[in-house]
């Protein structure tokens, strides 16, 4: 049987290289619209944060989403942020 590869992403607030179906994908689509794709798979410029409340709140304070994504993250979008990382 062979081995698959298994793709590492960066998480954009700690800068730590986990799997990337451990880490929640943040993606701009060409609408300039900010979205959290649970599949990984929507097009658009994505960035990836840890599933733990501390890179979470790490973001919130620094924008560092906003700079990587080139567009304003709503309030909507955090508050779902925070509900997929408390149903872990």
């Amino acid at each position: 049987m062979k081995n698959r590869k298994v793709p590492l992403r960066k998480c954009v607030i700690c800068g730590e290289r986990k799997d990337k179906r451990d880490l929640i994908r943040v993606v701009k689509n060409k609408e300039n619209e900010v979205f959290i794709d649970l599949t990984g798979k929507a097009n658009g410029r994505g960035a990836y944060i840890c599933r733990n409340k501390e890179c979470l709140e790490k973001e919130i304070k620094s924008k560092r989403l906003k700079n990587n994504l080139g567009s304003n993250i709503s309030e909507e979008t955090y508050e779902e942020l925070r509900r997929e990382i408390d149903n872990e």
